[in-house]
């Protein structure tokens, strides 16, 4: 079968791949191996440097090739590793293999060939990598994406903080807000899921079989491993991996910093899901329409239909999103012993878990930018709402002692529709001041407000 779009067995790289062309180089196998060479070519300079009498500092030319083995890393690289792999069936040492066949014809680098790898269990190499491409694809992919969908909420809750909206409380008629105030909500719901996300602490571990060291200090018994470790994973790229330091754990990284991530961007999608269904409902009351674009059809059989597909599909696939990372956050942390392999696996879905994230996030970023506001909509939802200056009036009623203000207003209004002139007579017959009479007489839904204007424009 020929390779293609269209027989990929997962969307993400079919039906979605031009979506997500940033994120394939990060997060695919390709991308995978790619970091294994990074963090194997980091220990192996970093070795050179450590002041072994068995291992002297690398020339500037081997270091400038093996770095260029990194920034250079390619597709048939990555293919090489692979017809490697089928013969070792160890995709680990398949890249040390691969790794070792790139130092031939470098007499410097040849000699020191048995450093590649020096003293690493597998793990060693797969956590940091993982931790490499969960940090750059967070850093470069989900979170810029995220953020388009914060500033343009931010610029609708400004550019629409004074425009009122009956609000729908359990879906019916509520006191008004405004459709700024709307978008401002959300906008404060996720910048703080949007500081979590990028608040967590990239952890890495090069510790060994079972996270003490055992095989390092058999070669040199006096030598600080655990400092040069540390400074390894610390230290910023290329030198070092840029990442946070795990002291503890078994042969595996304890994952637990990758539950706090995964966990912290399902928080985020879940408002996002909600943003979704709400401006799903606004677009069926006809609060926004959307813009049209040439050549497209809603319906196979209803020529009228502009269908808001974009927040369907966000919704869509930030329910996969969230489906893929709460199975990780849950099962990563747990490992029978010093450890099993069925993380190994679930690992490899990463990628697929970002992957529909990030696809949510540009569908809502799309949506977004085709709506447009129906203020008609808007104002004749509201002119025919009058019962929502019930609260109001009986607040100003309980201001003033009236008694049985809340029941008064209840008989009137409950399950009724009310007309401003029934509103105003009530208003005229009541026992407060004639100053309060003509305020509460002033009002109408669409300008009883609150603070939403003031609170849309500060966000």
């Amino acid at each position: 079968m020929t390779s293609s779009t269209i027989n990929a067995l997962s969307p993400l790289d079919g039906r979605y791949a031009s979506k997500l062309q940033d994120l394939r180089p990060l997060m695919s196998e390709q991308g995978y191996m790619h970091r294994r060479v990074q963090v194997e070519v980091a220990w192996f300079i970093a070795l050179s440097d450590a002041g072994f009498e068995q291992f002297k500092p690398l020339s500037e030319a081997a270091r400038a090739h093996l770095q260029a083995l990194v920034s250079g890393f390619s597709i048939d690289d990555a293919l090489a590793i692979k017809d490697i792999e089928k013969t070792t069936n160890h995709d680990v040492k398949a890249v040390e293999y691969w790794l070792k066949s790139e130092l031939q014809g470098q007499p410097e680098l040849e000699a020191a060939a048995e450093f590649v790898h020096f003293a690493c269990t597998s793990e060693d190499i797969n956590n940091t990598s993982h931790a490499l491409q969960l940090k750059s694809s967070r850093d470069t992919v989900l979170l810029p994406a995220l953020d388009l969908i914060i500033a343009s909420l931010r610029a609708m809750a400004h550019q629409y903080a004074a425009v009122p909206m009956l609000s729908r409380t359990h879906g019916q008629t509520a006191s008004p807000t405004t459709v700024g105030k709307e978008m401002a909500n959300v906008v404060a719901r996720l910048a703080g899921a949007r500081e979590k996300i990028a608040a967590v602490r990239i952890l890495g571990k090069m510790n060994g079989a079972v996270g003490n060291y055992n095989a390092h200090l058999s070669a040199w018994p006096d030598f600080d491993w655990q400092a040069f470790s540390r400074r390894v994973v610390e230290s910023p790229e290329p030198q070092g991996l840029g990442l946070s330091f795990q002291d503890y754990s078994t042969q595996i990284e304890p994952h637990d910093y990758m539950a706090e991530l995964f966990d912290a961007v399902a928080r985020a999608n879940t408002i996002l899901i909600d943003l979704a269904r709400d401006i799903w409902g606004y677009v069926s009351l006809g609060y926004f329409k959307q813009r049209l674009k040439a050549g497209e059809i809603g319906s196979s059989t209803m020529p009228h239909k502009v269908n808001p597909i974009d927040f369907e599909n966000a919704e869509g696939n930030l329910g996969l999103a969230n489906a893929l990372l709460r199975h990780l956050s849950e099962k990563l942390p747990i490992s029978r012993w010093q450890r099993d392999l069925t993380d190994s696996t679930v690992l490899r879905n990463l990628g697929v878990a970002f992957g529909h994230a990030v696809l949510a996030y540009r569908s809502l970023s799309l949506g977004l930018g085709k709506l447009e506001l129906n203020q008609e909509a808007l104002q004749a939802d509201l002119d025919t709402s009058w019962e929502v200056l019930a609260e109001p009036i009986q607040t100003v009623m309980r201001r003033y002692g009236v008694s049985g203000a809340y029941e008064q207003l209840k008989e009137v209004t409950r399950g009724k529709s009310v007309s401003a002139e029934a509103l105003h007579g009530l208003i005229r017959s009541l026992a407060i001041p004639e100053a309060e009479k003509q305020r509460l007489l002033a009002m109408s839904p669409a300008s009883y407000i609150g603070q939403a204007a003031e609170l849309a424009r500060r966000v």
